[in-house]
């Protein structure tokens, strides 16, 4: 995907990395023994696509909606760096902050024709270990997003192991990652996030379920930004996001794992279902047809 270089003034960005290295994710996705149950499919889920980590890990703090969140430097030096310093690090970091811009600079406008106030999210990038307004940030999470502190959170190491453990490389299935999370910054800022934490604090047996239809509306607001800009699009972008919403579902994770899918353990949604709401974003490039609610409120 060909997007324009990021704009140093115009980005959130915040570096934690530091010059300690280190390789991989400490859970295996193939081959290894890692246990059984709903832990271990919300952990195989974290992985890819995480959701706010508390909701995955029992020993982070809830990222609570009664929380003030704090108010976000605009841009800037954060953490040490200059947002130009922290993204060219390397190209895949480069590329991550160039999703980001097209990200705010597609959404502004969209919240703007509603009269809604929009906010840019901030990035923030991490080397195996970090800390969030959600609490730890760990690799083994994948990238999430933290409501509390309206950031998006990635460990680059991240994309080896989309390429060469899912089998799903290619720089729109990386771009789709970044969209993706900032779909979930889309949920906060229009309050369909808080709504969902409330009623899966009221309804705890409905909280899965609810929980795939926000990342499925999650999968199509990153197909309503690549349709807003079809003309950065490159032949063969299309096949890479859909083979990455595939690779990702949790059907082909857990048989990927040796586990038998069990639905009711989904947290994500199947292939099909990641595939089908980002398809259709992608053909609609309309954020009204990406209410995966819509059928519970009938």
């Amino acid at each position: 995907m060909r997007l324009d270089d990021f704009d140093p003034n115009s980005v959130n960005v915040e570096d934690q990395r530091g010059s300690g290295g280190g390789g991989g994710f400490p859970i295996g996705m193939r081959g290894g023994s890692i246990g059984c149950g709903t832990l271990v499919i919300a952990l195989i889920a974290a992985l890819v696509f995480g959701v706010d980590p508390s909701q995955m890990l029992g020993g982070m703090q809830q990222a609570g909606t009664q929380q003030d969140t704090p108010s976000l430097p605009r841009t800037g030096s954060v953490g040490g760096k200059t947002a130009a310093e922290s993204c060219t690090v390397d190209d895949v970091s480069r590329e991550t902050c160039n999703a980001l811009s097209s990200l705010n600079k597609t959404w502004a406008p969209i919240f703007a024709a509603s009269k809604a106030s929009f906010t840019q999210p901030k990035l923030v990038f991490y080397s195996q270990t970090g800390s969030s307004g959600c609490g730890a940030a760990q690799s083994a999470m994948g990238p999430f997003y933290c409501p509390t502190d309206q950031g998006i959170y990635i460990d680059t190491d991240f994309y080896r192991e989309l390429d060469q453990r899912l089998g799903a490389g290619g720089d729109f299935a990386r771009d789709y990652v970044v969209a993706h999370e900032f779909g979930h910054h889309i949920q906060k800022l229009t309050g369909i996030a808080d709504q969902i934490h409330d009623e899966q604090e009221r309804n705890p047996s409905a909280a899965n379920r609810l929980q795939v239809r926000m990342e499925l509306q999650a999968d199509c607001y990153a197909g309503v930004w690549a349709a807003h800009n079809k003309d950065r699009i490159e032949p063969g972008d299309i096949e890479e996001g859909l083979n990455a919403a595939h690779q990702i579902g949790d059907d082909t994770l857990m048989k990927g794992a040796g586990q038998r899918p069990v639905e009711a353990a989904f947290t994500h949604g199947s292939s099909a279902q990641r595939m089908q709401w980002l398809r259709r974003g992608l053909e609609s490039g309309n954020e009204d047809d990406c209410d995966t609610f819509a059928d519970l409120r009938k």
